[in-house]
């Protein structure tokens, strides 16, 4: 088959040996062309769509695909795929614990205190007095949610479906996993009913001293409604990785806040080590005639 590999983000020098080495039967190249039957896109060059009027399989590189759902060029009748990577979700879970830990911990406020040379102590709490807030209970909120309780931490999960985890108390009610949580974690799709979901309301359910940690869409979140609890000392931190804007404007009030730790969009990377196996998965899938894993319901937005 004949492969576009279409992205303005993702260096295709860190790719394109790798595929061509387990999919060698197939030719990549890096422009359109007519007789492209699998694109593999992620932020591709506009006008990408338009130009393959044979194509077969859109394969995201990426988990989310609101912005290839609003591209009105994408193909109407096109299997639409998203990246599901192994290596994807534990550096996910990684970024999660690692924002969790600080705030229990209070690390945050000890690097503070050491900058103000300030010998003086939180009480401490252990994980078992805490809960954990997962709003998202897909590929990554479960994995995140798994490895939150081995750690101790109580946990709660948020989805619009019914779900079971082991251990976590599963709800569709939002209002009631926020209540419960100490710390609420963000890894929502971006669609037209979470967008703005962490607004005023949202934010003073969360347990005072707590904290947000938002590493799935910027837009998930109202910016002045946070500022605003983290400046009533409802919220001690926000940790921030995604933003309505990318890259963050040099004059946003987030980069200077004392409440607000943030990251350019690195929490969770794809991999092409692991999420070749994804890839592969699927070309051969569509070769035999078989359905791609992880397609994209358009309706619901992922």
């Amino acid at each position: 088959m004949n492969v576009l590999f279409a992205s303005t983000i993702e260096p295709a020098d860190r790719w394109l040996p790798l595929l061509e080495r387990a999919l060698p039967q197939d030719r990549f190249v890096l422009e359109p062309r007519a007789d492209i039957e699998v694109a593999l896109v992620g932020a591709p060059p506009k006008g990408s769509f338009a130009r393959l009027p044979n194509l077969k399989l859109v394969q995201s590189l990426w988990m989310g695909v609101e912005n290839l759902l609003a591209d009105p060029e994408l193909p109407a009748g096109v299997p639409l795929a998203r990246m599901v990577d192994a290596g994807m979700v534990a550096a996910m879970s990684e970024t999660v614990i690692a924002h969790v830990l600080d705030w229990h911990r209070n690390f945050w406020s000890y690097r503070r205190r050491q900058a103000a040379k300030l010998w003086k102590r939180h009480r401490q709490y252990m994980a078992q007095d805490r809960t954990v807030g997962i709003l998202g209970l897909g590929e990554l909120g479960g994995d995140a949610a798994q490895k939150l309780r081995a750690l101790g931490f109580q946990v709660c999960g948020w989805s619009r479906r019914p779900k079971a985890l082991e251990g976590v108390h599963c709800s569709t009610d939002l209002g009631e996993v926020l209540a419960r949580s100490d710390a609420v974690v963000c890894l929502l799709p971006l669609t037209a009913q979470t967008k703005g979901i962490l607004d005023r309301a949202a934010l003073s359910a969360i347990r005072k001293g707590g904290c947000l940690i938002n590493v799935a869409r910027g837009a998930h979140v109202v910016q002045a409604d946070l500022l605003a609890a983290l400046d009533a000392g409802h919220l001690a931190r926000a940790y921030l990785d995604v933003f309505d804007e990318e890259p963050l404007p040099a004059d946003s009030p987030l980069w200077a806040h004392p409440g607000v730790a943030l990251t350019p969009h690195i929490a969770a990377l794809t991999e092409p080590r692991t999420a070749l196996l994804t890839i592969v998965e699927n070309l051969e899938r569509l070769r035999r005639g078989a359905a791609p894993l992880h397609l994209v319901d358009r309706a619901a937005g992922y």
